[in-house]
């Protein structure tokens, strides 16, 4: 990523800044991606019942519960505490988290969450742009084995 001309540790503060307002969003479109997944697995019948009711659903579900509540964890820390290391840490796990929260959303509806007739493509296509704006997870982390 090409930085404009002017002061580096200035730069560096609004990137972290807008890493850390991405990471919010990011929480965001996870916790809905969580939250179509949930509703589409207690309304999709199989067999009788709700596929809800499979254990592979519920376990894939409440993994995914953890891994939003914890995103919205680091974005809140960095929120409280705006420095690099917790903006690192939010880009990190955040964008990670919304990647995982849609393609999981994608794979409990089915052929129907890839289909233009549903939204869930449109946040795994979200979390795939936003994971590469201001670099891939990998690269906050990478920030954060320097400091």
């Amino acid at each position: 990523m090409a930085r404009p001309a002017g002061d580096g540790a200035a730069w560096e503060r609004v990137r972290d800044l807008a890493v850390i307002a991405l990471a919010a969003e990011q929480v965001g479109g996870a916790a809905r991606c969580l939250e179509a997944a949930t509703a589409h697995a207690r309304l999709r019948h199989q067999f009788g019942r709700p596929i809800g009711s499979f254990q592979a659903i519920k376990h894939r579900l409440a993994e995914l519960l953890v891994v939003v509540e914890s995103a919205r964890s680091a974005a809140w820390g960095a929120v409280g505490d705006p420095s690099a290391q917790a903006a690192a840490i939010a880009g990190s796990y955040c964008g990670e988290a919304y990647l995982k929260a849609a393609g999981d959303s994608i794979q409990i509806h089915g052929g129907i969450g890839i289909t233009w007739e549903h939204e869930a493509h449109r946040y795994f296509k979200r979390a795939t742009s936003d994971a590469r704006l201001f670099g891939p997870p990998r690269s906050h982390r990478a920030r954060l084995e320097i400091g």
